[in-house]
């Protein structure tokens, strides 16, 4: 019967294709509207890294004076933590694994002579870091605790950068100078860009392109290297302390918590520290300020999501809606002119149902076209965005799921929008028909 009805649906959408032409065309701007913004809104909120993120979490503490004021919308001071209290938890070691880090862009002095210096983007953070967050090494490893107390010069390389100043060489064991030091490679990772990059400090782009070096966060304060991020002080620091100052937020900290115990004995170890802080004077805010927040939930309160896309979002929708309304509109008037032909076929001994079912085959034929039209659409509406300077425009792409998620729309909108005239053609009285036939 399937078969049947499809073929009726065939010959009656061909019997008035400028009728037909106009349905798909309006689900085809609605859906690819929607779609559009769907895509850009499910690439910026998307799980950056599958299969870890429920066992990383961010702890903030709040050593800020009462006295001090955020500044506009810009990200708190008290987002990141200053270096007396990363070192504590460092050295509580309360986590599986945990690192504290910082972003740094450093100029690269080539010993090629047919390349010139560059600036390039990294890490500075402390040996945890590769294994929490999952790194793959191509050559070598990344260094010990050791180095991370001996402030070491070494250096872990990432893929595309390694090639670009060694070509096919093994760079392990190599010596590369960053800014005016010279570190050693101890290792070279594959390219790592999580999108959103979850790990970067706030005032930063989150959807830039993979850091190309990792070096100990130690050695950065040693050799007071640039730190790309918000560096906020609120006391009295001299340049040469200031890396150092408990009164200096800069570092970002990323632990792993295996288990829901380990996660509470973590809360409450950040309290009871928080507490010991401002019974020794240093804090003056409540131990209740100190946060653990697991990645999906930092993300959230971060809201990665620009206003102006939650906005251009709504709008895509009520587009649709309007669409669907036209569509419910045309439909109607399209069974109703059948009335005579349904009536014939009711006659006959055709059910409310066997109707009703071959009007919605007819609607999801619809559908069917206009998704195939909202693809294009999409398509063109995401690389329209590509073109913008947005750091996240270069991530505005359908996915497998998106473009499955687009044909399944655009064959639900369309469907819902044919219930009511399909009902409303299934209650016309055959008798009434009949004597005008």
């Amino acid at each position: 019967m399937f078969g049947y009805y499809l073929d009726l649906a065939w010959r009656s959408l061909k019997r008035t294709p400028i009728l037909t032409g106009l349905m798909v065309l309006a689900i085809g701007l609605g859906i690819g509207a929607s779609m559009t913004m769907l895509t850009v809104l499910h690439v910026m909120t998307d799980d950056p890294l599958p299969g870890r993120s429920a066992q990383l979490y961010t702890p903030h503490l709040d050593p800020l004076p009462l006295d001090h004021k955020r500044r506009g919308d810009g990200p708190d001071a008290s987002d990141n933590l200053t270096w007396p209290d990363a070192m504590a938890l460092l050295k509580a070691h309360r986590a599986t694994r945990q690192a504290a880090m910082a972003g740094g862009s450093l100029l690269v002095r080539p010993g090629r002579t047919d390349l010139r210096p560059f600036y390039v983007d990294g890490r500075y953070a402390t040996a945890d870091f590769f294994a929490m967050f999952g790194m793959s090494f191509e050559h070598g490893s990344g260094w010990g605790a050791a180095d991370d107390a001996a402030g070491a010069r070494v250096v872990v390389l990432g893929e595309t950068l390694a090639r670009k100043l060694f070509g096919g060489a093994d760079a392990v064991g190599r010596t590369v100078r960053l800014g005016d030091s010279d570190f050693r490679v101890t290792g070279v990772v594959a390219d790592w860009a999580p999108q959103p990059m979850f790990y970067a400090d706030a005032s930063v782009k989150r959807y830039s392109d993979a850091d190309q070096f990792f070096l100990p966060l130690s050695a950065a304060v040693d050799l007071k290297l640039d730190v790309n991020g918000n560096f906020s002080s609120w006391g009295q620091d001299h340049a040469e302390t200031r890396m150092t100052s408990p009164t200096t937020t800069w570092l970002q900290f990323w632990a792993q918590l295996d288990t829901p115990m380990q996660v509470a004995a973590y809360r409450q170890y950040l309290a009871d520290y928080s507490a010991q802080q401002k019974a020794l004077g240093r804090f003056q805010r409540p131990p209740a300020n100190a946060k653990l927040y697991g990645l999906m939930d930092w993300l959230a309160h971060e809201n990665l999501v620009p206003n102006d896309v939650r906005l251009q979002l709504w709008l895509a929708l009520g587009f649709l809606f309007v669409c669907m309304l036209n569509i419910v509109a045309l439909l109607l008037a399209k069974f109703l002119r059948r009335s005579g032909e349904i009536s014939v076929r009711r006659a006959l001994g055709a059910g409310r149902r066997d109707i009703f079912v071959q009007l919605g085959i007819e609607s999801a034929l619809i559908g069917v076209a206009g998704g195939a039209l909202g693809l294009l659409v999409a398509q063109l509406g995401l690389w329209s965005i590509r073109q913008r300077p947005d750091d996240y425009a270069h991530l505005a792409q359908m996915d497998g799921a998106m473009l499955l998620g687009t044909l399944v729309l655009a064959v639900l909108a369309s469907v819902l929008a044919g219930l009511l005239p399909a009902w409303r053609a299934c209650r016309v009285a055959p008798a009434l028909q009949l004597k005008g036939v």
